[in-house]
């Protein structure tokens, strides 16, 4: 397996370039990083491959220059409203039912899922199982192991525009790199964040992104629904631009730093001066107005989040609430908002499972994305490696039973049907054993040849039968006056 695995996380507003290494312990230590701004990525889609190279090719060589490491292949993370999630269900019937059901027939049912039939111009990105029933047994978590006749499977089949894909394959190519896989960006973020116990108990992970604002719903430690909202940080920004009439930098600078998404909690009584352009006057905003604007389009996300997760079905199932992770998760009560809206526990989620030796830049919510990525690839190659030592295990299964084969047909043909009286003589054995016979020297004396025995006396012939005869019975003609003269011209 990999000792260290390179992720490109292409957002809207940044681009994460990261390498680490996975641990004993299972968290990720991270030897470097590298941000720039984004171009060429419009609400999570790469719209122009060109302008991505130009951004992350100088950050690709700055982290092969800081860490002496060379790296030929990288995760790469999607997003954008052209994922979409549909239900697909497959079903085998298994001839050796009396068998176990193995690994491998669970791997043949998702790979058939890739060939699933599609809209034109799509292509399947990934496969999660659901459940699986067994015969008569329904909603079996973990079939390997049992027995059945019919064995099939429910799946949940992301699937994205193949234009959007081919644009990223293409940028990532142009940087003289292969493209190991290709990751949902929720998932990815609800690796690094979120804990077993929370999937299990069913949680909602809400990612607010610059472009976009992604969500992936939990339950059972199965992922049950995603979603992309086409709205995000940037559309905050540009109503605080417009909202204020000041620059666009302006409008993020005051998100950032004295942004609120709660209105009822901002502070009333003060107010932010805003540099004029062109030596114009000072703009006035006061923290109230700021965050009533902010508000504004919060709600609007927060609603289409409740949206699909009514949608979803899982609405009355999740015990452990949402967790907001992403750059847009930093506004200021947020998770007082959103509890607020929802109902739900809410909290800010940060990447978990990152050595304490790691930068600390990387421990933020903005990150989630970047270490997610690098925690999937590492699960990725590990279930790589856990496929190959498989294939090896029954590989010399295979081998064994075939020599097991061989042997039993051997002792068949040298031992005969009946135990040797009509079989058939191992005639290689016995010249080899020959051969081995005449190798031996005897060093004892040659016996004295044996006298040769008499001849015995040949039997007396057999004095020939006598010619048989007929017989006439004279009896038959008493009292008939018979010439014994026979006359031989008759």
């Amino acid at each position: 397996m990999k000792k260290y695995i390179a992720a490109i996380d292409l957002g809207t507003t940044k681009i994460v370039t990261i390498i680490g290494e996975k641990l004993p312990s299972g968290k990720i230590h991270v030897l470097a990083h590298c941000e720039a701004p984004s171009q060429g990525v419009s609400r999570g889609e790469v719209d122009n491959p060109k302008e991505v190279v130009n951004i992350v090719t100088p950050a690709i060589e700055e982290i092969k220059r800081t860490t002496g490491l060379e790296f030929s292949d990288v995760y790469v993370g999607v997003a954008g409203q052209h994922v979409r999630c549909i239900e697909n269900r497959f079903d085998v019937l298994r001839e050796d039912y009396y068998k176990e059901i193995g690994e491998d027939e669970i791997r043949k049912l998702e790979e058939n899922m890739y060939h699933v039939r599609l809209n034109p111009g799509e292509e399947v990105l990934h496969v999660i199982p659901q459940s699986y029933n067994i015969d008569d047994k329904q909603g079996v978590m973990r079939p390997v192991g049992m027995l059945g006749r019919k064995l099939e499977a429910n799946f949940k089949v992301f699937v994205g525009r193949s234009t959007s894909i081919e644009h990223t394959k293409l940028a990532v190519q142009r940087m003289n790199l292969g493209l190991n896989r290709i990751v949902l960006e929720p998932i990815a973020s609800a690796r690094a964040v979120l804990h077993e116990d929370e999937k299990e108990m069913g949680v909602v992970l809400v990612d607010i992104g610059g472009g976009t604002t992604d969500m992936v719903v939990y339950y059972d430690k199965i992922v049950r629904h995603t979603a992309v909202i086409p709205f995000g940080g940037d559309i905050i920004t540009e109503d605080i631009r417009k909202g204020c009439g000041i620059l666009p930098h302006q409008a993020e600078q005051l998100k950032v730093q004295y942004g609120s998404c709660y209105s009822d909690l901002a502070v009333d009584n003060k107010i932010i001066a805003i540099p004029g352009i062109c030596g114009r006057e000072p703009r006035e905003v006061s923290f109230k107005v700021l965050a009533q604007i902010i508000e504004a389009r919060m709600e609007e996300i927060i609603e289409a989040v409740m949206f699909e997760i009514e949608r979803s079905g899982y609405a009355d199932k999740l015990h452990a609430g949402i967790v907001v992770t992403g750059g847009g998760a930093n506004l200021e009560h947020l998770p007082e908002y959103v509890k607020y809206k929802t109902g739900l526990d809410v909290h800010r989620g940060k990447p978990l499972y990152v050595s304490a030796d790691s930068s600390d830049e990387v421990v933020h919510c903005a990150y989630a994305t970047a270490v997610g990525l690098l925690l999937k690839g590492f699960d990725y190659e590990e279930e790589k490696e856990r496929q190959r030592q498989i294939e090896e295990a029954e590989a010399v299964l295979i081998e064994v039973e075939e020599e097991i084969k061989v042997e039993e047909k051997e002792k068949k043909h040298k031992g005969g049907i009946f135990g040797g009286l009509f079989g058939v003589i191992d005639t290689g054995r016995s010249e080899q054993k020959q051969v081995n016979q005449e190798k031996i020297v005897d060093v004892k004396p040659p016996a004295p040849p044996k006298p040769p025995k008499p001849p015995k006396p040949p039997k007396p012939p057999k004095p020939p039968k006598p010619a048989t005869r007929a017989i006439i019975d004279n009896s038959l003609f008493d009292g008939f006056f018979i010439d014994k003269k026979i006359d031989n011209r008759i």
